[in-house]
């Protein structure tokens, strides 16, 4: 079956909108600016940004719908017999500041590319990952056990990816405890592929918000 990116896009904008309500009801006072961008081809950005609340100083839940009649020469370098066809992408990503430094900083976003040849090319992509100033053993437990629950037979490798991806050489160490991260996500096809990408952005919430 082709890949239904309306499918996917309501998902992310969907999972925005719940992002965005629990972090202003988990600060308390502060909201978000929300605004919607929409493009001629049918694209659109709706950009949310959070500043200056009690509990979260800077936060920021973005996505967009991008639309393009051709790739750019630096995507088709590798894969040269894709020059020429239109491309859709389409994303969710967050960031999250929180004014007190018992509170993690959090990462995570979601993405799925579509390229609309006579074979489709398509994969999904994201993941999520925390940063604590001061460490909690409960709460590592705990962000982990909502990301083995997320990813499944999967938590292993892409706690790994994870890890190696935020990996900060120069100072030999990892920034933060880590979560999953996935890329060209094609595995059993697009239903099962956007059920694991949807696995994952419905863990986001359980795992942070506590």
């Amino acid at each position: 079956m082709r890949p239904d990116i309306a499918a996917v896009r309501d998902y992310f904008m969907a999972l925005q909108d719940q992002i965005v309500d629990t972090l202003e009801s988990l600060d308390g006072e502060a909201r978000f600016i929300r605004e919607q961008i929409d493009a001629p081809n049918g694209g659109l950005s709706r950009p949310r940004v959070l500043e200056s609340g009690p509990g979260i100083e800077k936060a920021a839940g973005q996505f967009t719908h991008s639309i393009g009649d051709s790739l750019p020469p630096a995507a088709t370098e590798r894969n040269p017999h894709l020059a020429g066809h239109g491309f859709q992408a389409t994303a969710i990503s967050l960031i999250v500041h929180p004014r007190n430094p018992y509170v993690p900083t959090t990462h995570a976003n979601l993405r799925f590319f579509l390229v609309e040849a006579e074979e489709p090319v398509w994969y999904f992509g994201g993941g999520f990952d925390l940063t604590p100033y001061y460490g909690f053993e409960e709460d590592a437990v705990h962000w982990h056990e909502q990301a083995r629950a997320a990813a499944g037979a999967h938590y292993p490798a892409l706690k790994a990816a994870c890890d190696e991806y935020f990996y900060l050489p120069h100072r030999q160490e990892c920034r933060g405890i880590g979560g999953l991260f996935f890329d060209d996500w094609t595995e059993g096809g697009f239903e099962r592929a956007f059920e694991f990408t949807r696995a994952v952005g419905d863990h986001f919430l359980p795992a942070y918000a506590p």
